[in-house]
């Protein structure tokens, strides 16, 4: 696929995102479950943690899954997995879940150190229906069989949109 043969892109508007942010933080605040803290998943869900850290008034702490560095994600995921084992309750925020492979492997790792999953939650602004990993709290529902768009969220739209289609072509089995 080429840029010109480019998917559909759809920016959310600054005011779509504060109106998802606002209503999974409502979702949170209703529940009976309440986080002890919020944890961003880097890169795409760091902006959205700040704001429903904020919302709920929650530490917020953040995981680079994103970077692939060593020493910004796996091990400080070891880390979060021993306070939930201690009882802390965490809220992993990302911005949409699509397959499902963010999830998944934050899930597996916490697991692999012996975290607790009655201590964890995750919630994002888009779910896809069919994504191999379920969330908690979500603002949208979308069926990727169905809604081939690219989300361009408010932070990636000052990105070139050279850079956004690229991304997107990236994973062709989302898009086809």
């Amino acid at each position: 696929m080429s840029i010109e043969a480019a998917p559909e892109l759809h920016y959310i508007t600054d005011e779509a995102f504060l109106a998802d942010v606002r209503s999974v933080a409502r979702q949170i605040g209703e529940s009976d479950w309440k986080p002890d803290f919020v944890i961003g998943i880097g890169r795409g869900g760091l902006v959205p943690a700040v704001y429903i850290s904020h919302h709920a008034d929650l530490p917020m702490l953040s995981i680079d899954h994103s970077s692939k560095v060593p020493g910004f994600a796996d091990e400080l995921l070891a880390k979060v997995a021993a306070k939930s084992a201690a009882g802390v309750k965490l809220l992993f925020i990302d911005d949409i879940n699509d397959s499902g492979g963010t999830i998944a492997y934050v899930r597996r790792l916490l697991a692999d150190n012996d975290c607790e999953g009655a201590n964890l939650r995750f919630a994002v602004l888009i779910n896809n229906s069919r994504s191999r990993a379920s969330v908690d709290y979500w603002a949208q529902m979308i069926d990727r069989e169905e809604d081939k768009r690219w989300f361009v969220f408010p932070w990636e739209a000052v990105g070139m949109r050279t850079t956004i289609i690229e991304e997107a072509l990236s994973v062709p089995e989302r898009l086809a």
